[in-house]
């Protein structure tokens, strides 16, 4: 597993904090927030179908130069994703806006990604870094528009990180719950169990980790070292049950 160490501290002075640098070219969830099968998806507002590697119908192209922004969120930005009781308040968590390369090899424009405040210059490197590899994301919204159902954002085949709900089969908090994970690619990069089943049916596929489809995601890849430059851990390397879209501060 990818080496894991503690978060770099981050000072956010400002509301938000542009990053720019230039492009150099190159799960299955339930809304309990497991990720079994059994729970009927909500209907997600900005998306339709299944992830089947197209771009977000949402994307609009942009210019070549990846750019960010981190900006403070409030429990109204959060509707569906953040409650009382949650382990981390809106205050402790930031959303980065971010251009991202599509799956159509275009920029895009329109990405979003709640995280823990403490991580969001972090994840600003990496994303910078799959940016500049031109690694083709499928979409980048926060779970809130899914109604905070994690299930349905896998359906979507979205990239996420936020969402305070328990770990698969757990009654403990998922690092999803602090800010602390991101799912990658989610339908490219199942959550596989032991037995081999993928809970979302057109996704069965990607259970076969030679596909080389784009998007997904392989072990020692320069995805995989791009978010244990910042010590996180792959899921894709547990024993067991596989979370391969799944990255985290402290690999689980």
């Amino acid at each position: 597993m990818p080496a894991r160490g503690p978060l770099r501290s981050a000072a956010f002075a400002a509301v938000f904090i542009t990053v720019s640098a230039a492009a150099t070219g190159c799960g299955n969830g339930s809304d309990n927030g497991g990720k079994s099968g059994t729970a009927t998806p909500a209907t997600p507002p900005t998306a339709s179908g299944t992830a089947t590697g197209s771009a977000s119908p949402s994307a609009k192209p942009t210019n070549q130069k990846f750019a960010a922004q981190i900006k403070r969120v409030t429990a109204g930005d959060l509707r569906y994703s953040w409650h009382r009781g949650c382990p981390v308040a809106p205050s402790g968590l930031r959303m980065i806006q971010m251009n991202y390369w599509g799956m159509d090899h275009k920029p895009h424009d329109n990405g979003q990604l709640v995280v823990n405040a403490k991580a969001a210059s972090d994840l600003v490197s990496v994303f910078r870094k799959l940016y500049n590899m031109r690694y083709p994301i499928e979409r980048m919204e926060p779970v809130d528009k899914y109604k905070g159902s994690d299930f349905a954002s896998i359906e979507a085949g979205n990239t996420s990180a936020f969402n305070c709900r328990n770990a698969t089969g757990s009654s403990s908090f998922s690092q999803h719950a602090f800010g602390l994970a991101v799912d990658l690619n989610t339908c490219q990069n199942p959550y596989v169990y032991a037995d081999g089943h993928v809970a979302h049916k057109n996704c069965a596929k990607y259970a076969n980790r030679k596909n080389r489809d784009p998007g997904v995601i392989h072990a020692g890849d320069r995805v995989v070292k791009a978010f244990a430059s910042i010590g996180w851990g792959w899921g894709g390397e547990w024993s067991g049950a596989r979370d391969y879209q799944h990255f985290s501060s402290n690999g689980r």
